[in-house]
């Protein structure tokens, strides 16, 4: 009696479907198979993989889906902690990125999916203005410490952008704050820059790096 033992740490992972200049976003491919991969690799002692699911690369429109699987996430906390794990592409970069925050901003270089285009927009009005910062809870440099000494080639960021991500990872930060879970946002390369299987065994080797430092 009294001894429960650390809990258990259920991880929701997201990525996205293609966009503009990215006919193949490696983020769905991933998802849709981080399931499988798991089976057969396993996962860390305490670590339970929850949905898995890929969004549509948009803002607005992609709200009520999100909305809901992060509601989802919790009808089921008993005795476990919660973390809300984002996938998002940057074509730009061979590194992995781990981000630290996202900005009440809205400004997307191109338009998304549903061809919806805000230019300088808060994301939550009512947060106030567009330089609003909300922080994850995660332990980003123990995270990125327990990466590098796998071998990944890493690093941590404080610029999610202001497209489809960072409007992303700031609702699930939101969200996140208010339900007293947590949420973390990884950019990762193409697939031409860092092949699939790599790419695989990096989200393996991170989801065991969360539970540790949770």
């Amino acid at each position: 009696m009294g001894s429960e033992g650390p809990k258990a740490v259920t991880i929701h992972v997201t990525g996205f479907k293609k966009f503009l200049g990215v006919d193949e976003n490696p983020t769905e491919t991933m998802v849709n198979n981080l399931k499988i991969f798991l089976e057969k690799r396993g996962l860390p002692a305490g670590v339970r993989l929850g949905s898995c699911t890929v969004l549509e690369t948009a803002g607005t429109g992609a709200l009520p889906m999100l909305h809901k699987i992060l509601e989802s996430s919790i009808s089921s906390m008993d005795n476990e902690q919660i973390v809300w794990l984002h996938f998002g592409v940057n074509s730009g970069q061979s590194k992995f990125a781990i981000e630290q925050q996202a900005v009440n901003e809205a400004t997307f270089g191109c338009p998304d999916e549903f061809g919806w285009q805000p230019q300088r927009q808060p994301i939550v009005p009512e947060d106030g203005e567009i330089s609003r910062i909300r922080e994850t809870l995660c332990s980003t440099e123990a995270i990125l410490e327990f990466l590098k000494k796998k071998g990944y080639d890493a690093t941590t960021s404080r610029d999610a952008g202001r497209f489809v991500c960072n409007y992303v990872y700031y609702q699930s930060l939101r969200f996140a704050e208010q339900k007293g879970l947590k949420s973390l946002f990884v950019h990762v390369p193409l697939f031409s820059s860092v092949d699939e299987q790599t790419q695989m065994k990096f989200i393996a080797t991170l989801l065991e790096a969360i539970a540790s430092t949770c």
